[in-house]
């Protein structure tokens, strides 16, 4: 008997190398539990029909005992399913003895009844429990009572009396529970400013029994290893196995594509196992011939030249890279209602806007399986956190134990995944310690600060490191320095070290001069509203008001739907129609364009300071903008909304990420104009001459006024080089009858095979002073049937936009019919450029009848 296992060990981002791990001789054998079970709570007054994988609140909306809980203000109606305890039940058959009862994930508390006797409790949402030797031949009734986690989080708030672990409560915007931080649950559950309060409960992964003879393989790993003094490559396996008796056995290890091939003879202990095996590569590597290729990653923190501090940013197969992304948050409040599609629409809408990394962020959950695998696939750097975030937690013996386990199975489990590039011991911890959000008395400060050490350090950081995964403790952090500053350093958003988290709402996010000029942008953004195509179907008519209850309720940020207006009304003029549904859409609308143009005045800056240092400041190296998902529908930092619709901001996160960038900004009256490229965009050391044409036009014309163009100018890969200087006032004299109020510049760059990466805009005044400012004149034109396969879904798109008459395009659609393949270009008609191109596809063929904005 032979038992086989695949896993990946490197994804170059499209092509895999397959590798092959032959265990001789035993054979385990697999039962599902998923499927059908019954659902009851505490008093038996509700008992329905429940899936497996899934939660209790899935289970009662799906038989219709609720409506949907994200419909207007059900996450408050819904309360009570948090605060009652519910039982899942089946009955299996079974006649093997030696069999585990497996549980990929149980959320959170329970116990776990088999014909009335308990085997065993859980605890913790992140780890996978095994039970054995419990089962009988025959009928085995298997109850699975869940906790409440309000309840229980009180309960572990109430037992620990030295001294308290903040915060308390949640802020009262949030209309979320309190004490989230004594129970290992996804931290955002309990609510978050970006997010509904519910608590969940349920088997919200796979339930299996695994019956073997003599050996069970539990997992496999590998990571490639790369010894820089021999120029030789290694895999290091590691096999994770359970043995019911010490056993002799045989393992071979094989990489077909490299010819390369060992057999180990072994000894398996009696009991659960790690042995771990190093293969050697056999072959020098051709990656442009096998089209794959073993990848390094080192974290580069070193002195600068003319700046104090150290860099901080990634080499991958030794290149520095610039890492521009977002970050990730749960995508539904039910992880059983995201589906594949789901997951992997929004992974590709990150690749489509020009992203090579994601942070998972320290909130959430640890991803299922598949997210990363998509990631592996398309080429997606992952920073994953730790899942701690924004609190102090205990150091209780019992926390400790399970924090350790859940750490241990989550870094065995993903760390073959290549596109895991580091990992991050908690989202903003250290800096709260550090800047006191929670008003801790200076005299207890150091328990706090112990507490920290021992948990990120003494625990996880020791846990990481032992399997060979690139760590830091918190984010933001100031990395190395914090290290020698004890682990909490005094100022963690120092911008001479590691990363920062950065977010102003007051001040004008047009200025540049408001932006930390740091090391790397781990987290910065502005809230928007989503689009009203996707708040209508959980509001009704009562609620479309930028002042009614329910974007009220659903403002889950102090003071954000305020704070969105201020920033807004800085540059543009605030929607006024008398139709009060009008005024409603507009102002959505112009939350999303004020969001957008913030978002990218920021990237920009950290893009263009890339190689720069200015008064020990610069070198920045990553640009992460919160956030790139939603949980659900209402005002967020996100580029996407709930349902997958991108929002103004992630159609110029296309451009503003683009790995051939002009950048323009004025300093003194004098406009600068940078030319920012990709390391891989221009390999050669040398680089390439590019020029930059920059053209003036008036917002009354459909001409252009004047264009300039500047000299060649030598550009190597990897940097931002200034490529145009001119004060705007001299500018604007040779372009002659032009002034700032009139007149608005476009530019791009161009080398000698044509122009390289997208057009930019820069204004000369704000929009809202515009003159000549008119109304746009836009139309659809159909343009030919495409020859891409029907995916049997639609993208609703629309929103990539020029500074002409109508400055932003709303992003709203109506009326559209189409083949089921077709694409649809819509132009501006002052320039006759293309604006946006739709591909449209659906399941049924119709004719095209209108497309209207």
């Amino acid at each position: 008997m032979t038992l086989r296992g695949n896993i990946f060990i490197f994804v170059s981002g499209v092509f895999l190398c397959l590798f092959d791990g032959v265990l001789s001789g035993f054979l385990t054998e697999t039962l599902s539990l998923n499927g059908k079970w019954s659902l009851s709570n505490s008093n038996g007054s509700l008992s329905l029909p429940a899936e497996v994988p899934g939660c209790v609140h899935s289970a009662l909306q799906k038989q219709g005992f609720i409506q949907d809980p994200y419909f207007r203000f059900n996450d408050v109606s819904y309360r009570w399913i948090a605060f009652d305890n519910w039982t899942y039940t089946t009955t299996f058959n079974v006649s093997k003895q030696k069999v585990l009862l497996v549980f990929d994930g149980v959320d959170t508390v329970a116990t776990i009844w088999l014909n009335g006797v308990i085997v065993g409790n859980t605890d913790n949402m992140f780890c996978r429990y095994v039970f054995r030797d419990t089962l009988k031949d025959g009928d085995n009734v298997l109850k699975v009572s869940l906790s409440s986690p309000v309840l229980y989080a009180s309960e572990q708030r109430e037992a620990h009396s030295a001294y308290r672990i903040p915060p308390e409560c949640p802020p009262d915007v949030q209309k979320g529970e309190c004490h989230v931080n004594f129970i290992r649950k996804e931290q955002s559950s309990f609510s978050w400013d970006w997010g509904p309060s519910f608590p969940t409960m349920g088997l919200w992964k796979g339930v299996q029994l695994e019956a073997f003879d003599v050996l069970q393989l539990v997992q496999v790993s590998s990571v490639p290893l790369y010894n820089s003094s021999l120029s030789e490559w290694r895999v290091q396996v590691e096999i994770l196995v359970d043995a019911v008796q010490t056993t002799n056995g045989q393992i071979t290890l094989s990489i077909p594509e490299l010819d390369s091939e060992q057999t180990f003879h072994t000894q398996f202990l009696f009991g659960k196992n790690k042995n771990t095996f190093v293969l050697h590569i056999n072959m020098v590597l051709d990656t442009s011939l096998l089209q794959v290729y073993f990848r390094t990653v080192e974290l580069v923190q070193e002195p600068i030249v003319r700046s104090p501090g150290l860099s901080f940013y990634f080499r991958i197969n030794g290149k520095p890279i610039f890492l521009k992304g977002s970050n990730w948050i749960p995508a539904h409040s039910f992880q059983d209602q995201i589906s594949p599609a789901v997951l992997r629409n929004l992974l590709q809408s990150a690749v489509d806007a020009n992203m090579n990394t994601l942070r998972v962020w320290g909130g959430g959950v640890y991803e299922q399986d598949l997210f990363y695998s998509i990631c592996d696939e398309l080429g997606i750097m992952i920073w994953q956190d730790f899942m701690f975030a924004c609190a102090m937690y205990p150091t209780v013996d019992d926390f400790i134990q399970t924090v350790r386990e859940e750490v241990s199975q989550q870094v065995q489990r993903l760390k073959s995944h290549p596109s895991i590039i580091i990992w991050s011991g908690n989202n903003e911890n250290e800096a709260a310690l550090a800047t006191d959000w929670f008003n801790i008395p200076a005299s207890q400060r150091p328990v706090y600060i112990k507490d920290y050490v021992m948990l990120y350090v003494n625990n996880i950081r020791k846990i990481v490191q032992d399997v060979i995964v690139r760590f830091f403790v918190s984010s933001p952090t100031n990395g190395a320095e914090s290290e020698q500053e004890g682990w909490v350093a005094a100022n963690p958003y120092d911008t001479h070290y590691g990363d920062t988290h950065f977010y102003s709402y007051i001040l004008d996010c047009w200025d540049w001069r408001t932006f930390p000029r740091t090391r790397f942008a781990s987290e910065y953004g502005f809230q928007s509203w989503p689009s009203f195509s996707t708040l209508q179907p959980v509001s009704i008519k009562e609620d479309w008001s930028y002042n009614s209850n329910f974007t009220s309720h659903r403002q889950h940020h102090e003071d954000g739907n305020r704070q969105m207006l201020l920033q807004a009304a800085l540059h543009f003029n605030l929607p006024n129609s008398t139709d009060p549904l009008k005024r409603f859409t507009d102002t959505l609308y112009i939350t999303q364009v004020m969001q957008a143009q913030c978002v990218k005045t920021q990237t920009e800056f950290y893009r263009r300071s890339q190689t720069e240092i200015i008064e020990g400041e610069g070198h920045t190296m990553g640009a992460l903008y919160w956030q790139l998902n939603d949980i659900w529908q209402a005002p967020s930092w996100s580029s996407i909304e709930f349902g997958g619709k991108w929002k103004m901001l992630h159609y110029f996160a296309q451009n503003f990420f683009a790995d051939v960038l002009p950048v323009g900004f004025e300093d003194a009256d004098t406009l600068f104009i940078l030319c920012c490229l990709r390391p891989e965009s221009r390999p050669d050391a040398q680089g390439c001459g590019m020029f930059l044409p920059v053209t003036v036009y008036s917002w009354t014309h459909l001409d252009p006024v004047c264009t300039l163009k500047s000299d060649p100018l030598l550009v190597p890969g990897g940097s931002a080089v200034a490529i145009f200087k001119q004060p705007v006032a001299a500018l604007l004299a040779g372009c002659g009858h032009c002034t700032r109020l009139t007149c608005l510049l476009t530019f791009h760059l161009e080398d000698s095979s044509g122009q390289q990466g997208p057009a930019n805009h820069h204004f000369l005044c704000s929009p809202k002073d515009a003159q000549g400012l008119q109304r746009a004149n836009i139309t659809v034109l159909p343009i030919f049937q495409t020859s891409l396969p029907n995916k049997g879904r639609s993208r609703e798109t629309l929103g990539h936009f020029r500074p002409l008459h109508s400055a932003f395009i709303p992003t709203e659609t109506k009326g559209m019919k189409c083949a089921k393949t077709c694409t649809i270009l819509i132009k501006d008609h002052m320039m006759n450029w293309p604006i946006l191109t739709l591909l449209h596809t659906s399941q049924s063929a119709t004719s095209l009848i209108s497309f209207a904005i």
